[in-house]
């Protein structure tokens, strides 16, 4: 099994916080990875995989316990039973963004709004991530994983998985534990095949980024080029020269609240419908009908509202950080916490704890971090 020397874990996320762990493992193939997880679930010892990196806040302490590398790679194209389609079977080290690359080149759609979002792709349905209004679940067939009860490796259908808004029965939430306790080995997606030719964009929030009406075409190389110009003007796309990418991303989530909570925020706040409403088609047989049809159930959308905007207007802009502190929002995006230059985890944990406080005092709502959390409170 190839164990390493174990690294610092503040040279191997984005926001550079953590000590060496007891013990690493780098797995380059999908057999190494398999023979790792089960060594370390046979120990008992503290455990948990890295990939990218971008979604982990770890703690000052070493970890106490073993942190396995993902490093696998590798994408096959496969036929999908429906036409005008394909799948991508992709190994859970691939880079994401090398991956949207990828599909963008050979003309396929439906993850090119997700440019620039760094990690790798196994991670992509843990938290079902997502940029413009398109997530992974619009187009996750299934995953290959293996599950930390039985070590045994099993083919999940994206519908088991629990995907929701930034989550699934495989995250680690703040305060919790996973539904399910397992890893993906990898992921496959159904893309539409496009040939790279201009077509219209559907949703509204990828049409509004980008600027375009409802009826302009455009090739997914295009969108692609501008979610990642967009991205960078955030600080949102790694960038060793650019001090505010280093950070977990979003640190906050954007909340998803009631429609009624969504009334009581001011106007001004942006907020999206998290479901369209379902139309309801009822069927009543001709020799049954009385004449009288009952109302249709209705229900209202719960709201998702910008978490940028709610820790702005409480009051903290862009580029805030305590006097001394070497842990700072990014000058560009008020939702990222930036290490500023050797920012301890402490540093940056005192920052969101303000943030949290701010927001919840101003707007009755409380923030919760995006990334996982390892040895850290908030």
């Amino acid at each position: 099994m190839p164990e390493v020397v174990p690294l610092p874990l503040a040279e191997l996320t984005t926001l550079r916080t953590g000590g060496a762990p007891e013990r690493m493992i780098d797995a380059a193939t999908r057999d190494e990875l398999v023979d790792a997880l089960r060594d370390v679930w046979q120990s008992g010892d503290p455990w948990f995989v890295l990939g990218g990196g971008s979604n982990l806040f770890v703690g000052d302490e070493p970890f106490d316990g073993t942190v396995v590398r993902i490093l696998t790679n590798g994408i096959e194209r496969m036929p999908s039973p429906r036409p005008g389609r394909t799948l991508l079977r992709v190994e859970a080290g691939h880079d994401w963004d090398a991956l949207v690359a990828y599909a963008v080149e050979h003309g396929l759609a439906g993850i090119e709004a997700m440019s620039g979002i760094p990690g790798t792709v196994g991670a992509a349905p843990v938290q079902n991530i997502g940029a413009y209004g398109q997530e992974i679940v619009q187009t996750l067939v299934e995953v290959d994983l293996v599950d930390e009860s039985t070590g045994e490796v099993a083919t999940v259908p994206a519908a088991e998985l629990g995907l929701g808004f930034r989550t699934s029965v495989l995250k680690h939430h703040y305060g919790s534990v996973p539904e399910r306790r397992a890893v993906i080995l990898s992921v496959t997606l159904e893309l539409l095949e496009t040939g790279g030719e201009p077509r219209p964009i559907g949703g509204d929030q990828l049409r509004a980024a980008l600027g375009l009406a409802p009826d302009d075409a455009v090739t997914v190389a295009w969108i692609r080029e501008h979610v990642l110009s967009t991205r960078r003007s955030k600080g949102m796309v790694l960038d060793p020269d650019d001090p505010d990418t280093a950070s977990a991303g979003s640190f906050f989530q954007n909340a998803v609240v009631s429609a009624a909570f969504a009334r009581t925020l001011p106007d001004a706040c942006p907020r999206w419908p998290v479901a369209p409403d379902v139309d309801h088609l009822l069927v009543i047989p001709l020799e049954s009908f009385d004449g009288y049809v009952a109302p249709t159930p209705t229900s209202v959308p719960d709201v998702k509202v910008s978490a940028a905007w709610l820790i702005e207007h409480s009051g903290l802009r862009k580029g805030f950080r305590f006097p001394r502190s070497r842990a700072g929002l990014s000058t560009k995006h008020a939702l990222a916490l930036t290490n500023r230059g050797s920012a301890t985890a402490a540093e940056l944990a005192e920052l969101a704890r303000y943030i949290q406080g701010r927001v919840q005092s101003e707007f009755g709502l409380i923030l919760q971090p995006e990334p996982v959390l390892v040895g850290v409170e908030l």
